[in-house]
C-alpha cells in the first residue's frame, strides 16, 4: 500500500475518544474504530506511528479556575494516561503491538518516557501512546504533542480537531467561514488562527514539522493522509 510518510504523530482530543466536544468518558466504538484505522496505516501501511492523546473527556485543568493550576493539570495529565491506557488495549485486542508510556513515573501503571527506549518501540513496529504531555503545568497536550514529534524525528503530525480543517473564522458560529486548503505556519500566526496554541505553532515552525488537520469525526482520515491525500488543511513551512 503507497505511504507517503516513515513516522508519524497522530494527536487527538480526549473529546474525541468520548463521542464529540460536551461528552465525557470513553466511547468503546470510537476506540475500535480508531484502533481499526491505526491497525491499518500500522501493520498494513508500515508506518511508524505515536500517539499523543489530550484528557478533555475527563478534565480540561485550565478550565477548572476552582482548583490551584498545577494541581490541575497534573489532574489532566493522569486522565491523558488513562485515554493511552484505553487506546492500547483496544490495538492489542485488534493485534498491534502497543505500549504506553508517561512523562510521570508511575511503574506499575505504564513505561517511564523515555526518548531511545520510544524510538526503539517505534522501529519494532509498536504504536507509541504518550502521556502526560511535557510532564509540566502549564503547557497543552498540543505542545507535548509537538515535543514528542521533534525528539522522535516525526515526518509530520496529523491533527484531529472538532472542524474539517482550518478555517479563517470559527465555522460553528459563522455560516460563510472560508476553509483553507493549505496555509503557511506564518499565516496562521498572522491571523491568529487557533490551529494548536502560539507555544505549539512556534515550535512546530521551529522544528519544521508539517501539519495536516482533519475532522475528528472521521479517522479514516488518517490513512487519507498517510496516503498524501489532504481531507482537510495542510498546515506548511
Amino acid at each position: 500500500m503507497d505511504k507517503k510518510f516513515k513516522r508519524i504523530m497522530i494527536k487527538v482530543s480526549g473529546e474525541a475518544l468520548a463521542g464529540g466536544k460536551g461528552k465525557t468518558g470513553l466511547n468503546e466504538a470510537i476506540l475500535d474504530e480508531l484502533a481499526g484505522v491505526i491497525k491499518t496505516v500500522a501493520v498494513d501501511m508500515g508506518i511508524e506511528v505515536a500517539i499523543v492523546v489530550g484528557g478533555g473527556n475527563f478534565w480540561r485543568g485550565a478550565k477548572n479556575p476552582g482548583f490551584d493550576r498545577t494541581d490541575a493539570d497534573h489532574i489532566g495529565m493522569l486522565a491523558t494516561v488513562m485515554n493511552c491506557l484505553a487506546i492500547a488495549d483496544k490495538l492489542r485486542q485488534n493485534g498491534v503491538p502497543a505500549c504506553a508510556m508517561s512523562a510521570l513515573q508511575m511503574d506499575q501503571v505504564c513505561e517511564f518516557y523515555v526518548k531511545s527506549k520510544a524510538d526503539a518501540m517505534l522501529k519494532q513496529g509498536k504504536v507509541v501512546l504518550l502521556g502526560c504531555g511535557t510532564g509540566r503545568p502549564f503547557f497543552t497536550t498540543d505542545t507535548g504533542a509537538v515535543l514528542r514529534a521533534a525528539e522522535l524525528g516525526c515526518d509530520t503530525i496529523l491533527l484531529a480537531k472538532n472542524v474539517n480543517g482550518v478555517y479563517d473564522s470559527d465555522p460553528e458560529t459563522n455560516p460563510n467561514a472560508i476553509k483553507f486548503d493549505r496555509i503557511s505556519f506564518d499565516e496562521v500566526i498572522e491571523r491568529k488562527l487557533k490551529v494548536m496554541d502560539l507555544t505549539a505553532t512556534a515550535l512546530c515552525m521551529e522544528n519544521k514539522i508539517p501539519m495536516l488537520i482533519f475532522d475528528v469525526k472521521t479517522p479514516g482520515d488518517i490513512i487519507r493522509c498517510c496516503k498524501g491525500e489532504n481531507p482537510g488543511t495542510e498546515v506548511y513551512l
